[in-house]
């Protein structure tokens, strides 16, 4: 029987704008209230979280991987520096695709008072930056082919759309695959 490789774990991280604190079941009471607004499901579908359901996630993603151990999960809280407020999370859940090498699979939210600001960007940002000194070699994000925000982010991390469309969502990576245009 062959042991998997542990996951990286997530480490604390800095902006010139934001401290990045890996995600805690505590952040939870915090968080509640920054995607308690329904406009944050427009791109993704669902619906904000009660606290309860947001720490029973929290916590289960607090763990770093999968239950089963195929996926390691890594999650950040985006906190401003300068007062302290949280804005959002970034996260990547880490595969070993069949054609080698570690892919990530990334995402962002920023709660709505803070959209506009550049926090999603600064934060995916340092986080594709420090997944690639851990060994990952393939990005991935799957976007709403409408949501301009984040097919900006995507390009900023060096991200192109292909032609794979997956659940409504246009498949964007740094491992190539057919170009398409949004």
């Amino acid at each position: 029987m062959t042991v998997p490789t542990p996951w990286p774990a997530a480490a604390p991280l800095t902006t010139p704008r934001l401290r990045l604190e890996p995600l805690r079941r505590a952040h939870a009471r915090e968080a509640v209230g920054v995607f308690d607004d329904v406009r944050l499901h427009t791109w993704t579908g669902g619906a904000p979280s009660s606290l309860a359901r947001l720490e029973a996630r929290y916590a289960r993603q607090e763990a770093g991987r999968s239950p089963d151990g195929s996926q390691g999960w890594l999650n950040w809280m985006l906190r401003r520096r300068a007062d302290g407020q949280v804005v959002g999370t970034v996260q990547a859940t880490l595969n070993r695709p069949a054609t080698g090498g570690l892919e990530a699979s990334l995402a962002w939210v920023v709660g709505v008072p803070y959209q506009g600001s550049g926090y999603a960007r600064e934060g995916a940002l340092a986080m594709a930056s420090w997944l690639r000194n851990q060994g990952v070699t393939g990005l991935v994000a799957h976007i709403h082919p409408r949501h301009d925000a984040s097919m900006a982010i995507a390009r900023a991390l060096g991200l192109t759309a292909s032609d794979a469309v997956v659940d409504g969502e246009i498949r964007w990576s740094t491992t190539g695959g057919p170009r398409a245009t949004p």
